[in-house]
């Protein structure tokens, strides 16, 4: 059940992670170190929309937390979500209708258009993934009286208080976190700005536990709920990156780039926007380039074998941009960008390392597309994902970016969400 090897300090943070699959709950101590985790799926055929899952698998976690140690040391717990995810409620706080999941656009489109048309052109509660959208969509259904945000609703049932939000899971629905207000424009796109919740900056303190939590759980009484944040910025903070220029790069299927910095940077044209953790911001964009391309080609078995073979210290020299289909998002804004992959070596190995360097290339020219946007230069570099674990890739990728590489403290966004609760009680 532990996450962790062996034990820290006491406990006194609590990060949970409402994730798309399950839920994960990680206590620290007040070092930051881990001191325990345990994870639980949503039950096998349930609607991944269910906020019922949900909460069943934040309660079992808490639960089995509880199981293995006192909750009584607790100070702070903070939540994460999955960001963009709507529901609607009743005045008591229950779901009235079917949630809107992050990846669910908007099903009335005259609802976007009106979005669109409100909404400051930077601003990123435009477009198709809207959860301002959603937000107006379910606030006409029938009993709908308030929203909250995935985290949001989570963080409420621990409490018993009325739902509230946080500067990142409000930022696609509208908020402006630089002048820390939900803008009037909203009113226009036609969503009453008294029916979203109150809002704080993460770690901030923003209620406090009370009878309820300690009766379900045995949390202490007056223990202070911290604004959350998302899961993507959850799992950015869980790395240790601090400062600004630190960078994350996500190496999944595809390639997600997130660096801190000192100063908001927005560029609607490459999807980038930033999301605000205490006094800095962070900003990011998303390739389409990335492993989902060599899959195309090798299996995970196949990538195994090659790998010893590659020779980062000797460029191909093959000049790839690895796609799978025309259209790139970031670093390049253009929807009809053509896959870049030929020629093709007879080697297999000399063509895995092409497709290698390709995605290293993207990698560069997207933290360098950060810059001159505005963004600090890219100063370090942390690796989360599948392609984080291939030395040969890791190698390529240090001599395209030139910067430090440095270890991830961890990848779980619940610990990310742990860091600012402790961020709210002034540890670590």
């Amino acid at each position: 059940m532990s996450g962790a090897e062996t034990k820290a300090g006491e406990a006194i943070a609590i990060g949970i992670d409402v994730g798309t699959s399950g839920a994960r709950v990680a206590a620290l101590d007040r070092q930051g170190a881990l001191v325990d985790s345990v994870a639980e799926r949503y039950p096998g055929g349930a609607d991944r929309a269910d906020p019922t899952s949900w909460w069943q698998a934040v309660s079992t976690c808490l639960d089995r937390l509880a199981a293995a140690m006192p909750l009584a040391s607790i100070e702070a717990l903070a939540v994460d979500g999955t960001s963009g995810t709507m529901l609607g409620l009743h005045a008591d706080g229950r779901p009235a209708a079917r949630p809107l999941l992050y990846d669910e656009p908007c099903p009335d489109e005259a609802i976007i258009a009106a979005v669109n048309a409100a909404a400051p052109a930077e601003s990123p509660a435009r477009g198709s993934s809207s959860a301002l959208a959603r937000a107006i969509f379910l606030s006409r259904q029938d009993g709908v009286v308030r929203l909250a945000h995935q985290a949001d609703w989570i963080a409420a049932q621990i409490t018993g208080a009325a739902p509230m939000s946080d500067a990142n899971n409000a930022l696609k629905t509208g908020y402006d976190p630089l002048h820390e207000k939900w803008p009037d424009w909203i009113a226009s796109a036609g969503l009453e700005v008294a029916r979203l919740p109150k809002v704080v900056l993460p770690g901030r303190p923003a209620a406090q536990l009370g009878a309820a939590a300690a009766k379900r759980f045995g949390l202490p009484v007056g223990a202070i709920l911290a604004g959350g944040t998302t899961d993507g910025c959850a799992s950015f903070l869980a790395t240790g990156a601090d400062r600004p220029g630190d960078a994350v790069t996500a190496l999944g299927s595809t390639l997600v780039l997130k660096l801190l910095s000192d100063r908001p940077v927005n560029a609607p044209q490459f999807g980038i926007y930033s999301h605000r953790i205490g006094d800095m911001w962070l900003a990011g964009g998303a390739s389409n380039a990335g492993g989902a391309v060599l899959a195309a080609f090798f299996d995970a078995d196949q990538i195994a074998a090659l790998t010893p073979q590659l020779m980062p210290e000797t460029p191909t020299g093959l000049d790839y941009y690895p796609l799978n289909r025309p259209g790139e998002r970031f670093p390049i804004a253009d929807p009809n960008l053509e896959p870049r992959l030929s020629p093709r070596p007879e080697e297999d190995a000399r063509f895995l390392q092409g497709l290698l360097e390709g995605i290293a290339s993207v990698e560069a020219l997207g933290y360098r597309r950060l810059a001159e946007i505005g963004a600090p230069r890219l100063a370090s570099v942390r690796a989360v994902g599948g392609g984080a674990k291939n030395p040969g890739f890791t190698r390529i990728r240090e001599r395209a970016l030139g910067v430090p590489f440095l270890p991830a403290v961890s990848t779980e966004a619940a610990v990310g969400a742990a860091r600012l609760a402790l961020k709210a009680i002034g540890a670590a």
